[in-house]
């Protein structure tokens, strides 16, 4: 089951284990995910003297974003058809904020009942529609 972010608690912070090591952050084994608002969530290391952080986004809020979980990530993280799982994707936030961009084609998987986590490399021929630093401009709805 997927978490909705706005259905966690107003202020929630929760200690999660690396399953398979995040690309270029490797020696990172223990993350801390911190709940900013419904759209946005901090990661952080949680190694020794390591400031390592990124600005998570929930992408289900602004497009649509469906993909498949493969079994060997579903067994990694222990995940069955009763999990609580959330999907989150790394964003590079740039001033203006339509300037900044979002990493769809590597989600943030999160079990949330058993705290463990990983990034997934979705398949660029299965999801073609998903870039790896796609403007969020190209989401943003202006009236």
């Amino acid at each position: 089951m997927l978490v909705d972010i706005k259905a966690l608690k107003k202020r929630i912070a929760m200690i999660f284990n690396v399953k398979d090591s995040l690309p270029g952050f490797e020696h990172i084994k223990t993350v801390e995910l911190i709940k900013i608002d419904d759209f946005f969530m901090k990661l952080k290391s949680k190694e020794e003297n390591d400031l390592t952080s990124f600005t998570l986004l929930n992408p289900f809020l602004i497009r649509e974003y469906e993909f498949e979980i493969p079994p060997y990530y579903k067994e990694l993280l222990e995940i069955n058809e009763n999990s609580n799982i959330l999907i989150l994707n790394i964003m590079i936030v740039q001033k203006p904020i339509e300037n900044s961009t979002v990493n769809f084609i590597a989600p943030l998987i999160f079990n949330v009942d058993n705290k463990t986590m990983t990034q997934l490399l979705l398949d660029n021929a299965k999801y073609p529609h998903f870039g790896i630093l796609e403007k969020i401009s190209k989401y943003i709805k202006k009236d």
